[in-house]
């Protein structure tokens, strides 16, 4: 029988754990979820760019001629995240549903028990640093005070003319003295690579968004991922069981601190919570 975990110190404090329906309502209110910011029109192109065979949607996944249909990446849309499932609705607002949200982060929270409960080796990563990095980080904080490795991604590993930094336990890419956005997988190969060189174990667990998530389910790792409504690659990867959890939201809302309370929900519903 799994016994209970220590509470965790965490470095900065979170707002108390919502409950299910005060969290559904705060996603809404702050636009991670309902009526998002990214619009139909900008949906729908990533899905078609992604059912053409453009790899830059594919974000590090293979998947091949699976999802030549673009109303097929449609469906899997409207049943996994929520976009309205019209095929002939195609500019104006676009939606993510709450309680899909809220389900997926159940998924997540159960991920993150496991690994504490296992004292895994578990691997963060973060491609909008400018909106999750808090987020990515106080999991990793909560994961290892519960006991678990959190890999210190190997020194001096370049991709795309930049080089992967790390900042609370969560790797990055960094260019030109700053963080960027990115959906490329190619810093995920290299760190998985550079981890294989040195003789250091492979991750567990990964928590990591963008391409940073999809090069790792494709490598047969254990994925939690997160992803905006403009990018199926994740959510199709779920739908064939390449990657374990795919949680729907708005990736980039105008303040990070609105993340605060789905990272309370997380913990709590993991156990981590002090």
């Amino acid at each position: 029988m799994s016994q209970p975990l220590s509470p965790v110190p965490l470095a900065l404090p979170l707002p108390p754990a919502p409950s299910r329906a005060e969290l559904t309502s705060h996603l809404v209110r702050a636009r991670i979820a309902g009526d998002v910011a990214t619009p139909r029109e900008n949906n729908l192109s990533h899905y078609r760019k992604l059912a053409n065979g453009d790899r830059h949607y594919w974000l590090g996944l293979e998947l091949g001629e699976r999802w030549a249909d673009e109303q097929d990446v449609l469906a899997v849309m409207a049943e996994r995240c929520g976009v309205n499932d019209d095929p002939d609705y195609r500019s104006g607002q676009d939606t993510i549903d709450p309680e899909l949200t809220v389900a997926a982060l159940d998924r997540a929270a159960a991920e993150l028990r496991k690994a504490a409960e296992a004292r895994a080796r578990v691997l963060f990563a973060t491609g909008h640093p400018g909106a999750l990095l808090d987020m990515h980080g106080t999991l990793a904080t909560a994961l290892r005070s519960a006991g678990c490795d959190i890999v210190r991604t190997p020194l001096r590993v370049f991709a795309d003319e930049g080089v992967i930094v790390q900042f609370q336990g969560v790797a990055v890419y960094e260019r030109g003295a700053s963080l960027w956005h990115t959906h490329s997988p190619q810093p995920m190969a290299g760190v998985l690579l550079g981890l294989e060189q040195a003789g250091e174990p492979l991750p567990d667990l990964v928590v990591a968004d963008h391409g940073w998530a999809g090069r790792a389910a494709q490598q047969g790792l254990t994925t939690v991922g997160f992803a905006d409504c403009n990018d199926p690659a994740l959510f199709l990867g779920e739908a064939e069981g390449t990657l374990e959890v795919a949680v729907p939201l708005d990736d980039h809302v105008v303040d990070p601190r609105y993340y605060e309370p789905m990272t309370a929900y997380l913990l709590s519903a993991a156990g981590l919570a002090g």
